[in-house]
């Protein structure tokens, strides 16, 4: 089954509704700076470090590489594997689509009962309202295909910086289930507006303004702001 958004289409939606247009349908128009693609880098380097924590994970992203429409059938597969056994179940990029949204959980812990565990991987060193709302978007899929026995988010805890839970290392764990639940209706909504704004024929003509700059830089700056100066100079 194909999908219409996914968590960082959602993300891009919360900051603009024509960047969110954009990326659906104009995505070759984006331009990211040095500094933002060493930045994905170091957040690769962090998760990967993170998982190596779990020596036993299937990675689906080996296996399925860029099919991520394929994810959530082989996720339930692997969940659905061995009903009823003591042995537990751990993947990397698990896949989860519900009311047209995909996402893949960093990392998912099977529990015998069948209840998971997610864990929301993150390099940055404060939980920011943006990482909630990523959270609060995954939790809301993986919720409505499974049962969630916990969603923590994990972020750089700075040169052994306890978590939340007591885990020590750079490794902060913060479990954010109850906050986490409690945005469903919120959730629902904006996935409404925004495929609403994605089935749309025409870009949106939403303004330049500080949003292009906050909470991340967004990359189609240089396309809306080239349409300002030739209305500037034609219009």
């Amino acid at each position: 089954m194909t999908h219409l958004l996914s968590k960082s289409k959602y993300i891009r939606g919360l900051q603009c509704e024509r960047a969110l247009w954009l990326d659906v349908h104009e995505p070759r128009l984006a331009r990211y700076t040095a500094e933002q693609m060493r930045r994905f880098d170091r957040g690769r380097d962090f998760e990967y470090a993170f998982k190596s924590r779990f020596p036993d994970g299937i990675d689906l992203s080996a296996e399925l590489g860029r099919n991520v429409d394929l994810y959530p059938a082989r996720t339930a597969e692997l969940l659905d594997l061995r009903p009823g056994s003591t042995a537990k179940t751990v993947l990397f990029e698990a896949g989860f689509l519900y009311d047209d949204v995909l996402v893949l959980a960093d990392v998912v812990h099977q529990n015998t009962d069948g209840t998971l565990d997610i864990y929301e991987v993150k390099s940055g060193t404060t939980l920011s309202d943006t990482y909630r709302r990523d959270a609060a978007l995954q939790h809301y899929v993986i919720s409505h295909c499974r049962r969630v026995n916990s969603f923590s988010i994990v972020y750089n805890g700075l040169d052994g910086v306890n978590g939340a839970n007591g885990q020590g290392g750079p490794f902060a764990i913060v479990d954010l289930t109850a906050e986490l639940t409690a945005e469903g209706d919120r959730i629902a909504a904006n996935i409404a507006e925004m495929k609403t704004i994605v089935r749309a024929t025409a870009e949106p003509d939403t303004p330049t303004g500080q949003h292009c700059l906050t909470p991340y830089a967004c990359p189609y700056q240089h396309h809306c702001q080239q349409g300002v100066r030739q209305l500037s100079l034609f219009g």
